[in-house]
């Protein structure tokens, strides 16, 4: 599988069998990233009213859209275009100062045999049920930023919790990102052993097989398309 990454927490992930599936598309004009210019079978949305999570129009090709809210509302779970989802409820941060605070999703998912997880917009501690979401994931797409999302403390929390093979975070502030109200990556890697539990991609693109996989979890820190 393919994972491309364009910045804040939209992901192109192109399996060698499956559906190509983008995750929270984002409004380039608004936060600087590059448009998304790949054409995918699928688009999962954390949720359908947050300009930098939801804009499934702006992805090209003639694909699926989920909010997967609808999920959570389903049960928990929702087929799309034969890939089933998989969804727990979050909230924005409570005290949020640029608009209401407004619900959103966590989902995962399976590619290529690997499950998938995605931490959507959450902004607050996470409770034992969305911990236990996650449990069982062999790639956790994680909230690096701080402000505005989930505290660095509380995403390591998850993350030994969880115990995901591969962590490749998203949503923190980069060179090109236009509101400048995120920490740089640096601030969420002082929470781990950067020698020992660190890979930097060099690169916004890295295939990754169930075999290669490392045995234990290890962070891999990617560029974003330009």
């Amino acid at each position: 599988m393919r994972i491309k990454w364009y910045g804040q927490a939209a992901f192109l992930l192109t399996p060698e069998t499956g559906p190509r599936v983008v995750t929270d598309p984002y409004t380039p004009e608004n936060l600087g990233y590059a448009p998304m210019r790949d054409e995918a079978d699928i688009v999962l949305t954390s949720s359908d009213d947050d300009d930098a999570h939801c804009r499934h129009d702006l992805v090209p090709g003639d694909h699926t859209w989920l909010n997967t809210l609808d999920a959570v509302r389903a049960g928990g779970a929702a087929d799309v275009a034969g890939l089933t989802v998989h969804a727990i409820e979050a909230m924005e941060i409570e005290d949020h100062p640029l608009h209401e605070p407004g619900a959103n999703a966590m989902y995962r998912f399976e590619l290529d045999g690997m499950q998938i997880g995605h931490m959507g917009d959450v902004g607050n501690d996470l409770n034992d049920r969305q911990v236990a979401f996650f449990e069982g994931v062999d790639i956790l797409l994680t909230l690096a930023g701080g402000v505005f999302t989930t505290r660095l403390d509380e995403v390591k929390r998850l993350i030994d919790a969880a115990k995901p093979k591969l962590v490749i975070p998203m949503h923190f502030r980069t060179l090109t990102y236009k509101p400048r109200n995120l920490h740089w990556i640096e601030t969420f890697l002082s929470h781990l052993d950067e020698e020992k539990d660190v890979d930097f991609a060099f690169g916004h693109e890295v295939d990754i097989t169930k075999e290669t996989l490392p045995e234990r979890t290890r962070v891999l820190v990617m560029d974003y398309a330009r």
